[in-house]
């Protein structure tokens, strides 16, 4: 197998995990606000164990803003779902009307979480203090930077920019994924490393967005063959899934 096919594997392996990780934060997330939303919990209980109580104590931060909390991760659950479809190379091939719309969808989640995301670094308390706000607010502004290239791209036709700039985009909104297990192993190495949430947060956001952004710029090389959709004619109104790239420019 080329070295170039497995890392396209590789990629979309890693992308497929991270997506199955955010849709399930989403979704418990959901789960444990909604009550709260609607004034139906009780309040928290008191737990005696440092470890789950530290655990609690998360919860509890977004206890405290449940609305905006849900207007970040509801159009987020989305995020997770739609992006790999998006991404795709056979679905945008075989269903280019569908990917065009979906993609109007993931566009209008996706500023609603850049948005929401910026207003809870402003806020709402940060466990992490100013260092894990310092990573939200710049990389939340990128995130929305890199949205308006994309846009401004798609509009224009340019077709492999717009490309490019959605897939920065989108790493960084997948970030929320690739954070948790690294939140994960320095709370199972706390013990020897007596480090506590407040600090090693920032710096688990820190290395979550950076990871995400070198592997987007991987996969924009791995995955771009030379003249990739440039020459793709404007759709016209009544050509719907008809308007598809040349049939030598695959990719994944």
């Amino acid at each position: 197998m080329e070295p170039g096919i497995r890392l396209r594997r590789a990629l979309w392996s890693a992308v497929i995990f991270l997506a199955v990780i955010g849709v399930a934060v989403a979704v418990r997330r959901i789960a444990v606000l909604v009550p709260v939303a609607f004034h139906l919990h009780t309040s928290p209980l008191l737990i005696s164990n440092p470890r789950a109580a530290q655990f609690a104590a998360l919860d509890q931060v977004f206890a405290g803003h449940p609305i905006l909390t849900l207007i970040h991760v509801l159009p987020g659950l989305l995020f997770m779902i739609l992006g790999p479809l998006q991404f795709s190379a056979s679905i945008r091939a075989r269903h280019l009307r569908w990917h065009r719309w979906s993609g109007r969808l993931f566009l209008l989640c996706s500023l609603i979480i850049g948005v929401s995301a910026l207003v809870m670094s402003f806020t709402m308390h940060s466990i992490g203090g100013v260092n894990q706000a310092a990573a939200t607010i710049l990389f939340g502004t990128f995130f929305l930077l890199a949205l308006g290239r994309a846009f401004w791209h798609v509009r224009r036709r340019e077709i492999a920019l717009h490309r490019e700039w959605m897939i920065r985009a989108y790493a960084v909104g997948l970030a929320v994924a690739t954070i948790r297990p690294i939140i994960g192993i320095f709370f199972a190495t706390s013990r020897w490393s007596g480090l506590t949430p407040s600090q090693f947060f920032g710096t688990a956001f820190w290395i979550g967005f950076v990871l995400q952004l070198i592997a987007a710029e991987c996969w924009i090389h791995a995955t771009q063959p030379e003249g990739f959709f440039r020459d793709w004619p404007a759709a016209s109104p009544n050509s719907g899934a008809n308007s598809t790239p040349p049939a030598n420019q695959n990719v994944s």
